[in-house]
């Protein structure tokens, strides 16, 4: 049996006006800055009357490690959300917008797939409403206001060699990550060495993504430090006076993007910080305006568990004051096999000892939801090759460790294959059943903080850093910050630092190679492994086969 690709059936959507949308969460016309017909921003005036409004209820949909088997996370979220719908619940989803990296690079889109997908979706993976140009372009206006004000005069005293703010782009590139400016006589400036990162990366996009509104957002941008002096005091973006341009630059990207699925239900697209080297969740604003709009609202947060719901829960959920009702827990089939060490060319036949032994990752992840006290209930995501002998092996190992798995076929059914999952996450959120709470309190020291989420949550035996790091977080302590939650960068393949590392493993280190305060976005960043923050392409890149066909239509974007 053949199936249509994603961008095949997106350009098959029967899209209603965007206006229609926002009625169906009682946005009027005049509330919504349109681009073009089916996509548009929310006015900041109308978020701001919505305060005081009830909140309905929280979903976070998270997976297990991610791997090339597929495992379909924002499928997941957009099938739930058109789920619920269908089953007469108001709901709402607030996911991520894509980065153009992942695009033209190996990940493909962030739209979904299948018949669960949000449109438009070839304008989404690609320029979409302009928000990541916005911050790209904030970002990197900071950094010409830091080297134009030390050319001319460097009033501030700042040590040259301390300038920690780098430049972004939102692309692969890896001959960026280290670069040496200014180069090319007096007249460029002073030679440096620098770097770039990916525009996800920057923190002008977690403050975007953790702002409740502009004048949050121009105060934690101020807050940024940027270079410190001689005496290794810091300076920050309000001491070069870039705050208040950098928040005229993003006025229009805090207000949040709406746009609809395949079956005409609102979805909240905004923000896109990745999960392995950021946050990894969508923006504050969007999901707490949804919440207000909506009795049911599904997110996703990124990667696995590990990464996305720990960030979600740690650092998004204390920093808005949010509390998740239910979680979903996303797996395939396919993945547990090559989590129980099958090899993707041989994932089609039934094996379903592979599948049993592939469990225990999916196991963890389990534990770690529900050490947060939160429900967790498992979606199987169904691929046309699994059988029942393998669905029925996952299903027997999550009621093992006390929780339920349920087969879902939103890909290919939309929302009539996710109804059963749709009807018992509204029954766990409506119980009251959840009693969150954080892996950690505010006053733990930070490199406690940092061991906590390395033992509770990856199971390593040790953090490894050395004393170089240990006194760089001592030092922040003292300046004020040591309250501030931790945000892990790290492969989002194992449990461990190791991407190969597959499974659940037990008896490894965490080596942290560097750690970043990001004091306007409130974490302090811990670099582990190997992970970087500006990715490269792989030898063989999606944009290469990424055209336009003879009618004008794009190809091979998925």
């Amino acid at each position: 049996m053949s199936y249509k690709s994603d961008i095949e059936i997106a350009r098959e959507a029967k899209k209603q006006p965007i206006q229609e949308i926002g009625e169906k969460l009682g946005i009027g016309y005049e509330n919504l800055l349109p681009f073009g017909h089916d996509k548009a921003k929310i006015s900041a005036e109308f978020i701001k009357a919505q305060k005081g409004k009830k909140d309905g209820k929280l979903i976070l949909v998270t997976a297990i490690n991610p791997t090339p088997a597929g495992e379909g996370k924002t499928t997941t979220t957009v099938g739930l959300g058109d789920g619920l719908n269908a089953i007469g619940k108001n709901a709402a989803i607030c996911i991520r917008e894509a980065s153009l990296g992942p695009c033209f690079g190996m990940k493909g889109g962030a739209a979904g797939g299948g018949y669960a997908q949000v449109v438009p979706m070839e304008e989404m993976n690609l320029h979409f409403t302009g928000d990541f140009h916005a911050i790209t372009s904030a970002h990197n206006l900071l950094a010409a206001m830091i080297e134009n004000h030390i050319y001319w005069g460097n009033e501030l005293g700042i040590d040259t060699r301390r300038v920690v703010w780098r430049r972004v782009l939102d692309m692969n590139d890896r001959a960026l990550r280290d670069v040496v400016t200014s180069l090319g006589g007096v007249s460029n400036g002073f030679p440096r060495q620098s770097g770039f990162d990916i525009t996800v990366a920057s923190e002008v996009m977690a403050i975007l993504c953790l702002a409740s509104d502009l004048d949050d957002l121009k105060h934690r941008l101020g807050n940024i430090i940027v270079a410190y002096r001689r005496d290794r005091s810091p300076v920050y973006c309000r001491d070069v006076k870039a705050d208040g341009a950098m928040t005229v630059l993003l006025q229009q990207a805090m207000q949040p993007n709406l746009v609809q699925t395949l079956e005409n239900n609102p979805a909240f697209v905004h923000g896109g910080p990745f999960a392995n080297i950021a946050h990894g969740c969508n923006s504050v604003v969007a999901t707490t305006t949804a919440l207000k709009l909506a009795d049911y609202v599904v997110t996703e947060a990124g990667f696995g568990a590990d990464l996305g719901a720990e960030k979600f829960m740690n650092i998004k959920c204390r920093k808005a004051g949010l509390a998740p009702d239910a979680v979903v827990i996303v797996a395939t089939v396919r993945a547990m096999k090559m989590n129980g060490g099958v090899a993707k060319a041989d994932l089609g036949p039934e094996n379903v000892e592979a599948v049993k032994a592939g469990c225990s990752n999916l196991g963890r992840h389990i534990e770690n939801v529900k050490s947060f006290g939160v429900p967790a209930v498992v979606a199987i995501n169904h691929f046309v090759t699994d059988t029942d002998a393998e669905v029925a092996a996952v299903k027997a190992y999550v009621e093992e460790m006390g929780s339920e798995a349920i087969l879902c076929k939103h890909w290919e059914h939309g929302s009539k294959g996710v109804t059963e999952l749709a009807t018992r996450v509204a029954e766990i959120a409506d119980s009251g059943m959840s009693q969150f709470s954080t892996l950690y309190p505010d006053d733990m020291g930070l490199f406690q903080k940092i061991e906590t989420v390395a033992k509770r949550i990856y199971r390593a035996d040790e953090v490894l850093a050395d004393k170089k790091i240990r006194d760089q977080l001592k030092a922040w302590e003292e300046a004020g910050y040591g309250n501030l939650p931790v945000c892990m960068a790290k492969t989002q393949y194992s449990f461990s630092t190791d991407p190969n590392l597959r499974g659940a493993p037990t008896g490894h280190s965490l080596p942290v190679r560097e750690v970043r305060l990001s004091a306007g976005a409130g974490f302090i960043v811990a670099i582990c492994g190997e992970i970087m923050t500006m990715p490269g392409l792989p030898r063989t890149p999606a944009a290469e086969a990424i055209m336009l066909n003879e009618a004008g239509d794009i190809e091979g974007l998925f």
